[in-house]
């Protein structure tokens, strides 16, 4: 006998045999159970996800010899000649074929007859979206009105194309895309059923080339059988498909967590010499920063048995959230630019690069290099107004009054040399200011007000209108730089309260306040300012006086 491919001879036979189409499996069933059906059926979703298989189930379960119901017996003449498309009254039609209206009117011509030998008379209209407007128009009226042992039932993965005339008179049924899970589970059976040997890693690489088709990884995998020569091997699978391996990935990866585009372009370059799909190889990596993420946020969803486990928790311990994201984002978006490029590995090059080049640096450096920052910390804010305004500065305090500490000059004091003294909220405050950290535990640690720091223990408390900044990912890099800013190994303890002190961003909204207002008080007391109001009859815009700082 024939070889026969695997997308064939594990095609479903019955309901209970579909994949990742309950939803329908059930509204289906429930019908066929409670005697109410509809006499056209429209089944919609992308390709090879069950719509022709469900079509041809659903005409077995109608005209099975043992009685309408949802579970046809398979064994009965009718249930085996459905199976091998030779059921007389089953007419199975593709609509990319037939497109004239003459056509279509010699299919419906048999529509009033009864069935040869049946209990219901099926039509089954694949690609029903290819029909012209008039075969639409001719079917029209049959479809609205059918004989009562007349059943429709059309499939298409463009139901847009469809007019809602003949939409308005089927029961739309639509069929999602596969999970990657799902198809993996799916091709682990059918590979246990067949006695052959696989690697289960090889087996997830088939599942998201099929991207959703269970009927693409089945094709897949009887490619994969023949490119091990009867077995399923990860790395052969690979080679097959034009991806890398898993540490490949994983090292552009640690180039980009190290900043080094030396590093990178020589991961690059290793990559090349197997002559890889760039494009998989960039869907690859997009794929492993979404495990990093999810990672960083829940870190039960990676399981113990993975074989990646050492190095990802690594790499999301590395990488800061914010940086996730952005590679993510920067590798989503240059999926578009790949085709663009003048070859896909200079495309891909350029995706990292362009990472890299976008990645901020550590808050600490950009207040150490900022030229800004030292100019405008030697003088005091003074209030500045819309540009088309001129105003003569004012000095910000009265006349005779002590001089101002400068805002910030207490988070900017240096700490001083050996072990931080931390007391009190002063001190927090000034430690909390100076850690080089950036992101979202940045903000977590400047929302956090001081309780008590001994034996090793810092407890503090978290506003709870910044909650959400509690992430275990982001406590435990705040806990990483306050240790090393101490000196020392510390137990951290966040809860989430109304603060006994002020915290650093409430110290800073308030003090930014105070100089806004302080602003606005002494442009309107300043008489040039004063004058050229009166003179034109004018007031100031409302938000164009801020302090200079």
């Amino acid at each position: 006998m024939s070889y026969q491919v695997l997308a064939r001879k594990w095609r479903p036979r019955s309901f209970d045999d579909m994949v990742g189409q309950q939803h329908v499996v059930r509204a289906l069933s429930n019908a066929l159970d409670r005697d109410q059906l509809h006499h056209a059926y429209l089944f919609t979703g992308t390709r090879g996800v069950g719509k022709t298989t469900l079509a041809r189930i659903l005409s077995k379960a109608l005209n099975c010899e043992q009685g309408v119901g949802s579970h046809p017996c398979g064994v009965c003449s009718a249930c085996r000649e459905i199976d091998s498309g030779r059921f007389v009254d089953l007419l199975e039609v593709d609509a990319a074929s037939r497109t004239k209206v003459d056509q279509t009117r010699e299919l419906l011509e048999n529509v009033p007859y009864a069935p040869a030998r049946a209990r219901f008379k099926v039509y089954l209209i694949d690609e029903v979206h290819m029909f012209s407007s008039h075969s639409f128009n001719a079917l029209l009226k049959t479809l609205e009105e059918p004989p009562p042992h007349v059943k429709f039932l059309l499939a298409t993965t463009d139901p847009q194309k469809i007019p809602v005339t003949v939409l308005s008179r089927c029961l739309q049924l639509n069929l999602r895309r596969l999970l990657p899970g799902e198809i993996a589970d799916r091709l682990t059976y059918v590979l246990e059923h067949e006695g052959l040997a696989f690697e289960p890693a090889a087996l997830p690489l088939l599942a998201r080339a099929a991207d959703g088709s269970l009927r693409d990884a089945l094709s897949l995998l009887d490619q994969a059988i023949a490119f091990g020569g009867g077995r399923v091997i990860e790395s052969e699978t690979r080679a097959m498909l034009g991806t890398v391996s898993g540490d490949l990935a994983l090292d552009i990866l640690d180039a980009l967590a190290d900043g080094d585009g030396a590093a990178v372009l020589g991961s690059v370059e290793r990559v090349a010499a197997m002559t890889p799909d760039f494009a998989e190889l960039l869907r690859e990596l997009i794929g492993l920063l979404h495990r990093l993420a999810l990672i960083q946020q829940v870190p039960a969803t990676l399981t113990a048995d993975d074989p990646d486990r050492t190095r990802l928790l690594a790499l999301a311990g590395r990488l800061a959230p914010e940086d996730v994201q952005l590679f993510y984002q920067v590798a989503l978006t240059g999926q578009a630019d790949l085709p663009l490029a003048p070859d896909p590995r200079g495309g891909l090059e350029m995706v990292l690069l362009r990472a890299l080049a976008f990645r901020p640096a550590p808050r600490a450096t950009r207040m150490s290099d900022s030229p800004r920052t030292a100019a405008t910390t030697e003088h005091a804010p003074t209030a500045s107004v819309h540009p088309n305004v001129q105003a003569s500065p004012v000095p910000l305090q009265p006349a005779g009054a002590p001089p101002q500490t400068e805002p910030g000059a207490s988070e900017s004091a240096p700490i001083q040399s050996g072990t931080p003294t931390l007391e009190t909220a002063a001190d927090w405050q000034r430690l909390a200011a100076r850690l080089s950290i950036g992101g979202i535990a940045n903000q977590l640690a400047h929302n956090c007000a001081f309780r008590e720091y001994s034996n090793g223990r810092l407890s503090l408390q978290l506003d709870p209108a910044a909650e959400r900044l509690r992430a275990p990912s982001t406590v435990t890099r705040l806990k990483s730089a306050l240790e090393q800013a101490l000196g020392r190994s510390i137990e951290l303890e966040i809860k989430v309260a109304h603060p006994e002190q002020e915290t650093l961003a409430q110290r800073r909204t308030r003090e930014a306040g105070e100089r806004q207002q302080m602003a606005v008080e002494q442009m309107h007391a300043d008489p040039v300012a004063r004058s050229v109001r009166e003179t034109f009859d004018a007031d100031w815009a409302p938000g164009s006086i801020r302090p200079a700082d």
